[in-house]
């Protein structure tokens, strides 16, 4: 079997996909980062290699996320690219002809606009929790329900209870309140899906032609009632895809296969950095009044990566050691 690796790694999930040479998705994970991006990868890469065939060839590996720069260097990328990127390509080619993606995930959320294919806008929150996954999280433990129940419950609610989402805090405040005053469960989730869209809309969303298909993506998609609110709000359909909680990685791995296309061999340095030691550390440059904090990843004790100084003094340093060797 030949195909492609694609991973994303965020700061709440790591997603890792295996794609064959005809773009199918074969094998998905899901995983907790838990803070410690790296042990998370090589976790993934381990199961990942015991769900493959022995003889499965990766041709290409594409890294997106938060932690793109960092897992590029560990596994051996042929494609480091940003998540709007990733989720575009994704989405494109899992829904042709997409105008318009929403991505919700445990701590940011996006809208990336596309006209005949190509990323004509997008935006980005990253400043405030309310209307993420681990928002939603929080509040489904405070109500004491699973969160996988969150949305079935919420699309019973047949009068959604008003709530102020612009702010993390005082929608908790708002909903505490409204159970105090005795408003069913459902009512009030299904008031909460309503707030996080209006704020979604009001924040992400703002100024932006949303014209469909529509694509709903990211863990959040998971929950039904935050895709109805949608729907309502928007009065357009809304698709979600097969694939809406790994799109990142989906789109990492197709990336890839475009990387070495041209004949360039892969860099992948096998499913071996899975059993590797790995440490992460950092210094201050003291060289100009910049005073660069400077990320260094060492691999079985040898340092292998140098990055974050403005001026590139310790990154170059690194390159030509490695090109003399």
């Amino acid at each position: 079997m030949k195909g492609y690796l694609g991973i994303d790694v965020g700061s709440v999930s790591t997603n890792i996909v295996f794609m064959d040479e005809d773009t199918h998705v074969l094998e998905s994970l899901y995983l907790r980062t838990n803070g410690q991006p790296v042990v998370t990868v090589q976790r993934g890469l381990k199961q990942m290699r015991s769900q493959l065939p022995a003889n499965t060839l990766v041709k290409g590996v594409g890294t997106t996320g938060s932690g793109r720069q960092l897992t590029g260097i560990v596994a051996g990328a042929d494609a480091i690219k940003n998540e709007i990127t990733a989720h575009a390509v994704a989405a494109s080619h899992l829904v042709p002809g997409v105008q318009t993606v929403l991505e919700i995930g445990g701590q940011d959320s996006k809208i990336i606009i596309l006209r005949d294919g190509v990323v004509a806008d997008f935006a980005m929150n990253t400043v405030c929790a309310a209307g993420t996954g681990s928002f939603l999280d929080q509040q489904a433990s405070r109500l004491n329900i699973a969160i996988e129940e969150f949305g079935d419950l919420a699309l019973k609610g047949n009068a959604p209870v008003r709530i102020a989402g612009r702010c993390a805090v005082f929608a908790e405040s708002d909903m505490i309140h409204k159970q105090q005053m005795g408003f069913n469960l459902e009512d009030i989730l299904a008031g909460l899906c309503e707030a996080l869209v209006r704020n979604y809309l009001n924040n992400v969303g703002k100024g932006k032609e949303i014209l469909g298909p529509v694509v709903f993506q990211g863990g959040v998609a998971a929950n039904v009632g935050m895709r109805k609110a949608f729907e309502r709000a928007l009065g357009i359909e809304v698709q979600i895809p097969k694939y809406f909680n790994v799109m990142g990685a989906v789109g990492a791995a197709l990336l890839a296969k475009e990387a070495v296309s041209r004949g360039v061999p892969t860099r992948f340095k096998g499913f071996s950095v899975a059993d590797r030691e790995y440490k992460a550390g950092s210094f201050e440059c003291d060289g100009c009044p910049n005073l660069c904090e400077v990320i260094e990843m060492a691999e079985s004790g040898q340092v292998i990566a140098r990055w974050g100084d403005r001026c590139g003094k310790w990154a170059t340093a690194l390159a030509a050691r490695e090109a003399a060797i």
